[in-house]
Order: structure tokens, then sequence, then C-alpha cells
């Protein structure tokens, strides 16, 4: 394929991508470069791809502080979708122009990339390139939250902090659709008012009223489940939201405060605290049941019973603008885009 035009069967020159040769600030390693372009093995096809994201964990993996590194020098990105527009020998042509999942560990950010033709995840045409690419992480966490660690069942009430991220908010929708009661903190009433817009029913403060808020709103009775994802005072609050037998599942610490868990609660009332890694979940199953799963989280998606918040695109060569925007207070993920008219078209 011509890398101007992007036709399929056409011969792909070049590649383009972020890349950084060490770990460090995203600002000090990142650089946007021209890459050599990898032949295809006999059983790879080339995915040219269409959007990725900026995710939380990707700066953990520039930054080397994440729990599962890769080898120097990398391309960053882990969340993306892409159609496959070249095919190796020994693969059928009838895989041309699917939709695809970009492979975790080859890189998002970049214009191309290869994929074993076993190793494909095929996503649904209809779906919006923007919605497919932020669907695959973070809802995928949501999912597995509200369904492995407690059984719950309609009416059950659970709470959690950062109710405006990516997987608050589809903790939001998932759990109006199974029946669920979902109280979500945020920090400010601007992300109050934003979450109540995307469909939320309980918003509040992460205060410290919120303990005495949950009694009232419970009738006394507590919560089924507490999802936190912040830390240190926030989920001690979070703790004394918990009814007896309940779950405390901490799956992120974005304020880098320790979770202190109260004792009393833990001896007295039965309470259960366990952690949650997206990446160890995805390690212990098969190909088939990440496959299975994805096919879940996407099912609602495809009869627009949910969608996900999207705050802007940029070109791959914009990336200082796309993280500077992406440290900024917003609602909503930023977007690498191949064609960012496009993907905001799609939107509308």
């Amino acid at each position: 394929m011509d890398e101007s035009n992007g036709l399929a069967g056409a011969k792909v020159m070049f590649n383009q991508g972020i890349c950084y040769p060490r770990h460090g600030a995203p600002e000090e390693v990142l650089s946007y470069e021209k890459l050599p372009l990898i032949k295809l093995d006999d059983r790879e096809v080339r995915i040219e791809i269409q959007a990725s994201t900026i995710h939380p964990s990707d700066l953990g993996l520039i930054q080397g502080s994440y729990g599962l590194l890769r080898p120097l020098p990398a391309i960053g990105g882990r969340e993306g979708v892409g159609k496959i527009v070249e095919v190796g020998s020994a693969v059928t042509e009838e895989v041309m122009n699917k939709i695809v999942a970009v492979p975790d560990l080859v890189g998002a950010w970049q214009a191309y990339c290869n994929c074993h033709v076993d190793n494909l995840i095929l996503l649904p045409a209809l779906i919006p390139y923007a919605q497919l690419a932020v669907s695959i992480l973070n809802p995928m966490t949501a999912w597995r939250l509200l369904n492995d660690f407690e059984y719950l069942k309609e009416g059950d009430i659970v709470i959690q902090n950062a109710g405006n991220s990516a997987v608050g908010v589809s903790v939001v929708q998932f759990a109006k659709r199974m029946g669920l009661r979902c109280v979500s903190l945020v920090r400010s009433e601007k992300r109050m008012q934003e979450l109540i817009d995307f469909g939320a029913e309980e918003v509040w403060l992460d205060d410290e009223e919120v303990p005495k808020r949950t009694e009232e709103y419970t009738n006394g009775k507590g919560c089924s489940l507490v999802l936190n994802s912040v830390g240190g005072r926030s989920a001690t609050r979070l703790d004394k939201c918990l009814k007896s037998g309940g779950v405390h599942v901490t799956f992120g610490a974005m304020n880098g405060e320790p979770v202190r868990f109260p004792t009393r609660n833990l001896i007295f009332d039965d309470v259960r605290f366990v952690g949650f890694w997206l990446d160890r979940w995805r390690r212990q199953k098969t190909k088939a049941q990440i496959r299975n799963a994805l096919e879940e989280i996407l099912q609602p998606l495809a009869l627009t019973e949910v969608s996900y918040p999207i705050d802007s695109f940029f070109s791959l060569d914009e990336f200082p603008q796309a993280f500077q925007r992406n440290a900024q207070s917003r609602f909503g993920k930023v977007l690498f885009a191949k064609d960012k008219q496009a993907l905001m078209d799609s939107m509308n």
C-alpha cells in the first residue's frame, strides 16, 4: 500500500511511529520517527492502524514503572484498532479489510503493524473506529470488576471512586444494564455534572461525608462492592461503606498513596480486600477466552446501549500536543487517529 493513499492491496513503503529508546518522562524520551517496515511472514497480516489511545498504563511503560515492561527501544501505545491491508502468502485474502484489535505488545502508536493470523481479534465493522479503540482495556476492566469478585444481584449497590475515569464511566453503564445501583464519587462539581449528563444516577463529591451519605442511601446496609482506583483517604472512606461480607477491589493508585485497611472491618465484618490487574487476568486466559470476553463487552456497544466519551483526536506527529491535552482535566480519552476528521465525523 502506498503510504499516502491508504489503498488496500498496494505496496506499503514505510512506517512511522512514536518511539522511546529509554525510560523517562514522555516529554524527554518520546520522538516521532520514520520506521523500517517489517517484512510479513507467511502467516502474518499487516494492519493499518486507524485509532489508538493514550492509556494510563502507557505512561507507566514509558517511565519504566509499570508491572510489565517492553524491551527497549519500544514503540508506544497498548490499545488500538485497525484494518488488514496486506496478507502473507499463507493467509487467505478473505481477511483483507477486516477490522481488528492491535496486538498489545507491538505498539499501537504507529501507522502499521504486523500480526500473526492466529492472534487476530476480529472486531465488528459497524462500530466507529474511535469507540472500538477505547473498548479494549478499560471496559474489559470494568466488566471483570463487576463480574469476578462478588455475586451481584439486581438492586445491589456498588460504590466507586474516580467515577469520571474511563473505567468509572464503563462501570456506570454496565451496572445499569445489570440492574445494579451504582454510586460514583468524583472530585469536583464539574465532574459531577459531566457524569450525570452521561447517564449516572448517583454522583457524589469524594469527601468526608461519603460514609454518612452511604449509610443513609443504603438504609444502613452498606454496599456489596467497593471499587478503588485512587488510594489514600478516598479508599479508606470507601471501606467504611462496605456491608458485612462485602468486597473491596483495588485496581489502581492514582494519587500514589497507600491503601490502609480498617482492621476492625476486616475482622468483625468479614469483608474481603483484593487487587485486580487486567494484564495478569489476560495472561491467565486463553486467546479464545479473551475473544469471548471482548465479545461480551462489545455487544452492548454494537447495540448502542453504551458509549464511551472521547475528548480529542491528534495525528501521530502531534504527540506533544496530545500529551499536553492528556495531562489536563478532561472527560474522555485522547486518541491518535490516521484520519482525524473522519473519526470526528463518525462520532456525530
